[in-house]
């Protein structure tokens, strides 16, 4: 069952470590937003496979956007 990563905060997404189809562990940085000068990683909820990036780098997120996707 896919599995959603969501923003936690609003800012901006400043980097993305991970690429689509890597394997990941629970807490591993899939990406780092930043916000307020203060980097945020953001960790997989879950194991699973990246099946999708749904932001590039530098887009302006909301809170509770849909950044990524889990398999």
């Amino acid at each position: 069952m896919p599995t959603d990563v969501e923003a936690q905060i609003t800012g901006n997404v400043w980097k993305i470590e991970r690429a689509v189809g890597d394997a990941l562990e629970e807490e591993d940085v899939i990406m780092i937003l930043e916000s307020m000068k203060m980097e945020i990683p953001v960790e997989a909820p879950c194991g699973g496979r990246l099946s999708e990036i749904r932001v590039t780098e530098g887009d302006n997120i909301e809170e509770g956007a849909v950044l990524a996707v889990i398999d």
